[in-house]
């Protein structure tokens, strides 16, 4: 990614942290701010790189292919596949598939979705959603969660109006049912 620290509706440097916690994807900083306590900010936000306007093509290319020659550390857990009978969440690819059939969700969605299939049975309020899968300090009313449920339900549900997979726990919040209480875990092919 690159990114620079002056965008229309976010910080450059806010955003950064925020991709590093959920994917770890390499960032290059490409920014006219080229004071030394701006260039610290964002390496200690999560840049790999960071490079001062006016730059060179042939600079910025050094650059990121010296970037791609990294390599990142994926966890385990970030490797595995999660299999409930017909339908495959693969966190790896951000993939999901219902009777082998890709299904299309929005990030948003497939995180929420990911979170909630990696903790069966478990009961999630909404604040405790927006905590874990949005991973800011969400203002705003909470019923968002709603929205996106249902919107992912319309997607793997057989039924969205009687749902098997993702169940509304009255006066709580939501929670991810295996079917029949089988659950396979696969790893993936890196």
């Amino acid at each position: 990614m690159i990114l620079d620290v002056n965008l229309p509706d976010v910080i450059g440097f806010n955003l950064c942290q925020e991709m590093q916690s959920r994917n770890g994807v390499f960032v290059l900083m490409l920014t006219s701010r080229a004071d030394e306590a701006d260039k610290i900010r964002g390496f200690s936000k999560g840049a790999d790189d960071y490079l001062t306007k006016p730059f060179g093509l042939g600079e910025l290319e050094v650059r990121v292919a010296a970037i791609l020659k990294r390599q990142r550390v994926v966890t385990t857990a970030e490797q595995k596949r999660l299999v409930f009978e017909k339908l495959m969440i693969d966190p790896v690819r951000r993939e999901v598939t219902l009777n082998t059939q890709a299904v299309l969700l929005t990030a948003l969605e497939f995180d929420l979705l990911h979170f909630l299939a990696s903790h069966p049975g478990r009961v999630w309020r909404r604040a405790e959603l927006i905590q874990e899968v949005w991973d800011y300090e969400y203002v705003g009313d909470q019923r968002v969660v709603d929205v996106h449920i249902g919107q992912i339900r319309k997607k793997i549900e057989v039924d969205a109006s009687q749902p098997a997979l993702i169940q509304t726990v009255r006066g709580v919040g939501y929670k991810f049912e295996c079917p029949a209480a089988q659950v396979l875990s696969e790893k993936s092919a890196i």
